[in-house]
């Protein structure tokens, strides 16, 4: 199997636990595969939710901010703490990681994009491992509701990197098992749907819900990426965070989650 170009987005119901806690056998599990597919020849990048809620828990708040400069804040403070985090897991399986945040501004300008695509290149070259976030303290796209956004969300964004690094695949973690014909949490009988060739109105309406993980910010998020990334050539799966194992299944061409084809034509 020839290496491949792999985003990983990671989404903050993987790295935390429902007390607001971080997950530290997850973060590990999952740091440990991404490197031993590091070590497998792969290029691996990793997009990292989880500032503001790490931040919330190191800050010892009662609850997660909802005043915009109070969630900056504590983006800060947990950006700091999850890269440590990082720095530290992966360097136990001989990794280097390299902490790269973006802001809509970035991705917009041509030029910075540019710079952007060399930087990961080059990162990957030394054979560091980027992780990367939007930059939570300077832009609120993703933490505030608003118009005019260009990234608005870490699904949004990990396909926007996948397209700055050229990658071959981009692997979603997430808290469902991918993506079913009807909202498994409301009917036992809803199927996994494990592969899609196209993103037409009948897909993209099912993850239409209303509010919750199934809808806005959920599946429909991942929907909108999903179709990002196979226009830009690059194969997206949605599977369940709490397997990170699941990445070798995924890597071999395996049957895990659901798996979006890229555009044929796309294909490099």
């Amino acid at each position: 199997m020839e290496p491949l170009h792999i985003v990983v987005k990671v989404g903050t119901s993987t790295l935390t636990r429902e007390n607001g806690t971080l997950n530290l056998a997850n973060m590990d599990h999952l740091a440990r595969v991404l490197a031993d597919l590091s070590n497998m020849g792969h290029r691996v990048v990793l997009v990292s939710s989880g500032a503001i809620g790490i931040g919330t828990g190191k800050l010892n708040l009662a609850a997660r901010p909802t005043e915009l400069r109070m969630k900056q804040a504590a983006a800060a403070v947990g950006q700091c703490e999850m890269m440590h985090l990082y720095d530290k897991l992966f360097g136990e399986y001989g990794h280097t990681v390299a902490q790269i945040l973006l802001t809509a501004d970035d991705v917009a300008d041509p030029d910075r994009a540019h710079h952007l695509s060399e930087t990961f290149s080059a990162l990957m070259e030394l054979g560091c491992i980027p992780v990367v976030n939007e930059n939570d303290s300077t832009s609120s796209a993703e933490i505030e509701t608003g118009q005019a956004k260009v990234l608005g969300d870490n699904d949004t964004l990990s396909a926007i990197v996948a397209g700055l690094c050229g990658a071959d695949l981009l692997v979603m973690l997430s808290d469902i098992d991918g993506l079913f014909d009807a909202d498994p949490h409301k009917d036992p009988n809803a199927k996994l749907v494990s592969e899609v060739e196209a993103i037409d109105d009948s897909v993209l309406a099912l993850g239409s819900g209303a509010s919750g993980r199934w809808g806005t910010g959920g599946m429909a998020t991942k929907l909108t990426a999903a179709r990002t990334a196979t226009a830009q050539g690059c194969d997206m799966v949605i599977t369940h965070g709490a397997h990170p194992e699941r990445l070798y299944d995924i890597v071999a061409g395996r049957r895990v989650g659901t798996r979006f084809r890229a555009r044929r034509e796309e294909r490099k």
